[in-house]
């Protein structure tokens, strides 16, 4: 019986455990394999850590109000109580009888504030402020988590580039290759020729691994963004372009803009309404309490002898009062108060100015960079034109023979520098481009 019993439970938590797998694979059966970058924001604003814990941040905010709320409404509470108590006959006297007695108290009491310094409504203003601060907290983490998916999504589309002219590489040091091996097998090319473009070749399929394991990395990062398992398939979609010069929206309207509709300066500003809340708070600390209390009762009681049982006397009571409590001395615990919200106020208005102050510029650094990165982006267009054009005529005196192997190597290492530098200047424009454009409120896309 014990090992039916035991066959039985295993039998259950197999079914059980492959249950749940068979429902995580549908939940990712569903999902795309291959993602666009409007995909990926979308996906990370319903799914991202971060995101979620501020919305159940936000959700316990609204609780917090709700209770706040109710501190207005007067309470009800019931109580009660219950005993029996029995004494036995006396040894020394036999001719006592045994007896049973019964006690209880039931009652319904009451307790409503009406005055105290409006600290109550106080209170709930200062909890509505929290609310409106979570939800600002869950729009600031929005807009990191889009920038942080949007910096992944570029990488692994340098990744991808990169990936590409190092397959090209392979290539024309492949065909390189077998030129010199021909050349040294009729004796018009040197051995250590031959060595040179090997070791070239090996190089270049080392790169090729190497930007292929960055690929992976970078496609890792941006699945922990998205909160996706690590077995689900997964790719991105390469847009037709990334990049084109474009003028720059004015860094003042930007900066205005920013300072307008930014989650961070709301925060700040809400703050400092929350701390000026407290003062007020503090301040009734001073000011007499008033409330209101009532209640309603009865006590129980029997006493039998040889027989349990209560019954309800005439002790059935009302009671209401008026409670008035004015604070005389506090140990200095008002005053205190006071001076620590006072401190709260002018940190919280400090706050708010350094946020003003770093969102400025950090405004203006995504002007500077935008701007650096679109001349980068240029000379690195024209140096990889004219290195191009320069690899190309070296290769074709490599082949017959008017240019060294040195010479060679130097204009394809000079070619292979200037093809780097451009498509890093490029995808480092146009991430540039796009966070200054999202500082102007404008969201991430690519084109």
């Amino acid at each position: 019986m014990m090992q039916n019993g035991w066959l039985k439970y295993g039998i259950s938590a197999t079914l059980l455990w492959a249950a749940t797998i068979a429902g995580a694979q549908d939940a990712t059966d569903t999902l795309p394999s291959v993602w666009n970058l409007n995909d990926c924001i979308e996906y990370a604003n319903t799914h991202n850590y971060n995101i979620n814990t501020q919305r159940y941040s936000k959700e316990s905010s609204q609780q917090n109000l709700l209770l706040s709320k109710s501190a207005l409404l007067p309470n009800l509470y019931g109580n009660g109580s219950f005993s029996v108590n029995h004494t036995g006959a006396g040894i020394a006297n036999p001719s006592q009888e045994s007896s049973t007695s019964t006690t209880g108290t039931a009652s319904v009491n009451t307790a409503w504030t009406l005055f105290n310094g409006g600290y109550l409504r106080k209170d709930i203003q200062q909890k509505e402020i929290a609310v409106q601060t979570a939800g600002l907290s869950i729009d600031e983490n929005i807009n990191n988590v889009e920038l942080q998916v949007t910096q992944a999504y570029l990488y692994i589309l340098l990744d991808k580039e990169t990936i590409i002219y190092n397959e090209d590489l392979i290539k024309t040091s492949q065909a390189q290759l077998e030129q010199m091996q021909q050349q040294f097998a009729v004796g018009s090319a040197a051995k250590k020729d031959v060595i040179q473009l090997e070791a070239q070749l090996a190089q270049d399929k080392y790169n090729l691994v190497t930007s292929k394991s960055t690929e992976r990395i970078d496609k890792l990062t941006l699945k922990k963004l998205l909160l996706l398992p690590s077995e689900v398939d997964f790719d991105i979609v390469k847009p037709d372009t990334i990049f084109s010069l474009e003028l720059l929206p004015p860094l003042q309207d930007v900066q205005a803009t920013a300072l307008d509709f930014r989650p961070e300066v709301k925060i700040s500003e809400l703050s400092l309404k929350s701390q000026e809340l407290s003062l007020a708070k503090a301040k009734a600390g001073y000011l007499p309490t008033l409330s209101l209390s009532g209640g309603i009762g009865t006590n129980i009681g029997n006493t039998t002898s040889y027989s349990l049982g209560f019954s309800l006397d005439n002790s059935f009571y009302q009671q209401a009062g008026v409670n008035l409590s004015v604070p005389i001395f506090t140990r200095r615990v008002n005053k205190t108060n006071v001076a620590l919200a006072r401190i709260g106020i002018k940190q919280a208005e400090l706050d708010l100015q350094n946020t003003k102050v770093t969102l400025s510029q950090t405004v203006e650094q995504a002007y500077i960079n935008a701007v650096n990165t679109q001349n980068q982006y240029v000379s690195a267009k024209e140096q990889l034109v004219y290195n191009t054009e320069a690899f190309r005529i070296s290769s074709e005196e490599l082949k017959i023979g008017s240019l060294n192997m040195v010479g060679y190597i130097q204009q394809r290492n000079l070619y292979v520098q200037s093809l780097q530098q451009f498509v890093q200047a490029k995808y480092n424009a146009a991430m540039s481009l796009k966070i200054y454009k999202f500082y102007k409120g404008e969201p991430f896309t690519l084109n």
